[in-house]
């Protein structure tokens, strides 16, 4: 059994803990410690997982076309059901105010689900759900909606930081086609939230995927730092590990492909204001000289 290969700092942190803050700095290299998926398989991950509990949580809304294959893999290989390794030691589905079965099929697919407390609130909101109700002292999450959707999207996440304790947050990158295409997905994060990094926060330009929904810290960081509301979540939560733990801190994991529901352009301008309200309300203040 092959040992997950650590990619090492040139500038080595000690372990963040819960009372310590660390400002903002930059990667060695411009490098965000990036992983391949490859390198972290359940089986190695499971010796080193110690006591730690882990969650996996998937916020849907209306997505019952997708919820039940994710809920699925993940339960029947990364719980120890049906002969998995048991890694993974909760699933939990929230349900945003779904008028699908997504909840049906979520539950009858070996998930926990609960509703949020405002049904239909945002992802924000149905993740602040989640953590208010899981267990896990590493929690991942994970989006509902992936069509390839593969256990590594899970070991992929949690790898980085079951091997590495200085991290405070994974962030999944990957490549997204577009009908068809082989890219030209992710239309809000290259048109509005790259941008705004570039200019706001030029510390997080190497992040590939801002708003990723495939991400993963311990659970006090995420308590700590807090979780927005709406689709500024993504960001917010990045913006915020870095300020107060620092960019060294942050991990990304390339996990291949990935595809999933690719919304009319009409749909995606509330997640653009959502995503620009989050930059600029963290933005540093500019005055004039």
């Amino acid at each position: 059994m092959s040992t997950p290969v650590v990619r090492r700092r040139e500038t080595r942190l000690s372990p963040v803990s819960d009372d310590e803050a660390m400002p903002i700095a930059g990667m060695a290299g411009g490098d965000a410690g990036r992983f391949e998926h490859s390198r972290f398989d359940a089986d190695t991950l499971i010796e080193i997982k110690g006591g730690r509990r882990i969650s996996v949580c998937i916020p849907a809304r209306n997505e019952a076309e997708t919820v039940g294959p994710i809920v699925h893999a993940i339960v029947t290989t990364l719980t120890g059901t049906s002969g998995g390794v048991p890694l993974v030691d909760e699933v939990v589905v929230v349900d945003d105010g779904s008028v699908d079965q997504t909840a049906d099929i979520a539950r009858q697919a070996g998930a926990r689900v609960l509703p949020t407390l405002s049904g239909g609130g945002g992802k924000g909101q149905a993740m602040r759900t989640a953590l208010e109700a899981v267990r896990g002292d590493l929690v991942a999450f994970v989006d509902g909606d992936v069509t390839n959707f593969g256990p590594h999207f899970v070991t992929g996440l949690l790898g980085p930081l079951l091997t590495d304790e200085s991290l405070s947050l994974v962030k999944g990158y990957y490549r997204r086609p577009l009908h068809g295409a082989p890219d030209g997905g992710g239309r809000v994060t290259e048109l509005v939230a790259k941008p705004v990094i570039d200019l706001l926060f030029p510390h997080l330009a190497s992040i590939e995927q801002p708003l990723a929904g495939e991400t993963a810290a311990p659970r006090w960081v995420l308590e700590k730092c807090g979780l927005a509301d709406g689709y500024a979540v993504e960001l917010a939560l990045l913006i915020d590990v870095a300020s107060r733990f620092g960019v060294a801190t942050i991990a990304q994991v390339d996990l291949g492909v990935r595809v999933h529901r690719n919304r009319p352009l009409a749909e995606l301008r509330p997640q653009a204001t959502d995503v620009l309200r989050a930059a600029l309300a963290r933005a540093p203040l500019v005055t004039p000289d």
